[in-house]
């Protein structure tokens, strides 16, 4: 069965990476207070109007999808990891940089704020 919520997507993935992903889901709860949650594209999904972030555990790495503008904006932090137009990946084997992805969670929020602002005019 699919997961229905964050909750239920964290609780299906497996037991050792749980703890983990816990973590990542209330870094950016913290980052984005208010944010709807909800699960797009089978994956944890954080948005306003639109989609802030998105997450999904591999084998390997977890994958954070900020959008492009994102990965741009924090090109020289994101050096220790692989990236690609719109995504991150963290690989298991090290810690999550928690203040690092707050940081881009919140550039975010800021983003869509703006974009919102830039709407209504």
């Amino acid at each position: 069965m699919k997961p229905k919520t964050i909750e239920e997507y964290i609780d299906a993935a497996p037991a050792g990476l749980q703890e983990r992903l816990w973590k990542l889901h209330e870094t950016i709860k913290t980052a984005a207070p208010g944010a709807i949650e909800a699960m797009k594209w089978s994956m944890p999904a954080y948005s306003y109007q639109k989609i802030l972030v998105t997450f999904a555990v591999f084998k390997n790495h977890t994958g954070f999808y900020p959008m492009p503008s994102a990965v741009k904006a924090f090109k020289k932090e994101l050096t220790k990891y692989k990236t690609a137009e719109g995504s991150i990946q963290f690989p298991h084997d090290k810690p999550l940089p928690l203040p690092l992805i707050k940081k881009i969670v919140r550039f975010r929020v800021k983003e869509s704020q703006e974009g919102m602002i830039k709407w209504r005019q």
